[in-house]
């Protein structure tokens, strides 16, 4: 299992921005000072207060509006899911931090949280996951499907 835990200013309104975008939370995870947010199976995100976060920590807390420690990437299932996610979470608050990116196989976009934390949603075709991007755009150009 995979736990990564993110400071945040506000954690109520964290998790409603996060809620908009679609994730669930672990309420047995969850108090008053952080809550564990799913984005997988075996992977949850910590959204932590600040001062339970200084506790945590052995080093100083970075400012996501000025310094990126972490970009967190998390995907979702069609091409259509990856555009209804960004624009819940700009219609949640969130900023754009770049616009759609399409490489066929796969395609992105990302935005800041209401903390300044950069995040990209993305899909990636099954079968190119599975093969692997060279070996599905060659398979795809073989069998004439580009």
């Amino acid at each position: 299992m995979l736990f990564v835990s993110i400071p945040v200013a506000d954690l109520e309104r964290s998790k409603e921005f996060f809620a908009k975008l679609g994730f669930g939370f672990n309420p047995s995870f969850t108090d008053e000072t952080a809550a564990c947010m799913l984005v997988g199976e075996q992977a949850s995100v910590m959204l932590v207060s600040h001062q339970k976060f200084t506790e945590l920590s052995k080093l100083p807390m970075a400012d996501p509006a000025t310094h990126t420690l972490a970009l967190y990437c998390f995907s979702v299932s069609s091409r259509g899911e990856v555009d209804a996610v960004a624009e819940a979470a700009l219609a949640a608050g969130g900023v754009e931090a770049d616009p759609l990116e399409d490489h066929g196989f796969m395609c992105s976009r990302s935005f800041f949280d209401l903390d300044g934390h950069g995040w990209q949603v993305m899909w990636i075709d099954p079968a190119a996951a599975q093969k692997g991007p060279e070996e599905f755009a060659t398979s795809t150009r073989d069998a004439g499907l580009t």
